[in-house]
């Protein structure tokens, strides 16, 4: 299993627009690139992490040339809701006790 770590800064007046375009394209990089999905957590009013999973580092690096052409509009505007995205951390797992629960959501 191979995880990557992101850090968004959002503007302000943005923040809607950031969560709902995230969600659309990540279910859609799920649905088609064969992610094995994401988590967003809000660390203050305007900074999130998202927690991607995916099968191995060679997927992820392959991904982006399966998305449908509504995935474009959709990067735009997660794009413009942005002060700032990064990348932080490209992981190989080592242990892993994470399960699926009762609250996971399955696209």
């Amino acid at each position: 299993m191979f995880c990557v770590i992101y850090s968004f800064d959002v503007k302000p007046n943005l923040v809607g627009q950031f969560e709902k375009s995230w969600s659309d394209l990540t279910e859609l990089i799920y649905k088609y690139e064969g992610s094995l999905g994401s988590r967003l957590h809000k660390v203050d009013e305007n900074q999130y992490i998202a927690y991607a999973q995916w099968p191995s580092r060679e997927t992820w690096i392959g991904s982006g040339n399966q998305l449908p052409e509504s995935a474009k509009a959709i990067s735009a505007a997660m794009k413009a809701a942005c002060v700032k995205m990064e990348t932080l951390y490209e992981l190989e797992s080592e242990i892993d006790h994470l399960k699926a629960g009762p609250y996971s959501k399955s696209f």
